[in-house]
């Protein structure tokens, strides 16, 4: 009974905020998702990933470890999955980048801070800055047949990352009114990232529901088994597992929706892929915590 009321307390938060950005869009408000993503991903995100890696107490060595168990986590998960979507006949332009790639940031980041704390926060934000690397360049590529890794240098979240790690290695911090400054501005981020997937899912439109949901299950399991293995194999401990698996584990990010719109795949398919991989981890990802806390 314990461990259940643990997991929802560490999970009710993340889904009760995001149905506030659901209900709120359902009532018929104005909710200017473009902008309000923009404000987040320049400036909210990108001062939490500085000031999260400035004031860590991780070692330096241990994130670096969990970011190659993070890439190497992906590689795997692609190679999988490139075999079962093969083998069920489905569009590899279409469904290969989205089931790789997880929302590691709107729903990965707080999920991982309500589960691990500080830690988990910390974490999570370099998971994050390891999914944008090669979400604009492989995932790009698979959707588009081109690259960009042009575009990364331009990302505030990735800059945000090297600078954050810097100041780690050098062990040095910013005065104390811009760290508070930046503290406030960092706080914007997860309550705007939750609301903004609620916002987001409530304004797609699903395809494909059958093929949507059996493919939402087993990515939710193929992944968590893959993060598990992968968290074994590089002797990743408490925390640190944990975000691993959580963060290969999310459903998959309504940016996947997005570039497929851009590129012209089938963004109708990945749209249902989009709300039935997040209704899956409704339940899926309690059942994962329980076993993690």
């Amino acid at each position: 009974m314990n461990i259940i009321l643990t997991v929802l307390e560490i999970v009710a938060p993340v889904f009760l905020v995001a149905g506030v950005g659901f209900a709120w869009v359902k009532a018929g408000f104005e909710y200017r998702i473009q902008f309000v993503t923009r404000l987040a991903m320049t400036l909210a995100v990108p001062c939490l990933i500085f000031t999260a890696l400035m004031k860590t107490q991780a070692d330096l060595a241990t994130l670096g470890t969990l970011a190659i168990a993070g890439s190497v986590g992906y590689a795997v998960i692609g190679v999988l999955s490139w075999g079962i979507l093969s083998l069920a006949g489905l569009d590899i332009r279409t469904y290969l980048a989205p089931v790789i790639f997880g929302n590691t940031g709107n729903l990965g980041i707080p999920l991982c801070y309500f589960a691990f704390g500080q830690v988990g926060l910390e974490a999570a934000v370099v998971m994050l800055a390891v999914t944008a690397i090669w979400s604009f360049t492989i995932g790009i590529w698979l959707v588009a047949g081109k690259g960009s890794a042009g575009k990364i240098l331009k990302e505030p979240m990735i800059a945000a990352t090297i600078l954050g790690a810097l100041f780690l290695w050098q062990g040095w911090e910013t005065p104390r009114f811009l760290t508070n400054t930046l503290d406030l501005i960092g706080q914007m981020a997860i309550p705007l990232m939750l609301i903004t997937l609620g916002v987001a899912v409530a304004r797609l439109t699903p395809a494909r529901v059958t093929t949507a949901i059996w493919l939402s299950i087993a990515k939710l399991a193929l992944c968590t088994a893959v993060g598990w293995g992968v968290g074994l194999a590089f002797g990743l401990t408490g925390a640190i597992f944990g975000v691993l698996v959580l963060e290969l584990a999310t459903p998959v990010a309504v940016t996947a929706y997005l570039l497929a719109e851009k590129y012209e795949a089938d963004s109708n398919a990945v749209a249902g892929l989009v709300m039935a991989s997040t209704l899956t981890c409704v339940i899926g990802l309690p059942l994962i915590l329980g076993f993690l806390v």
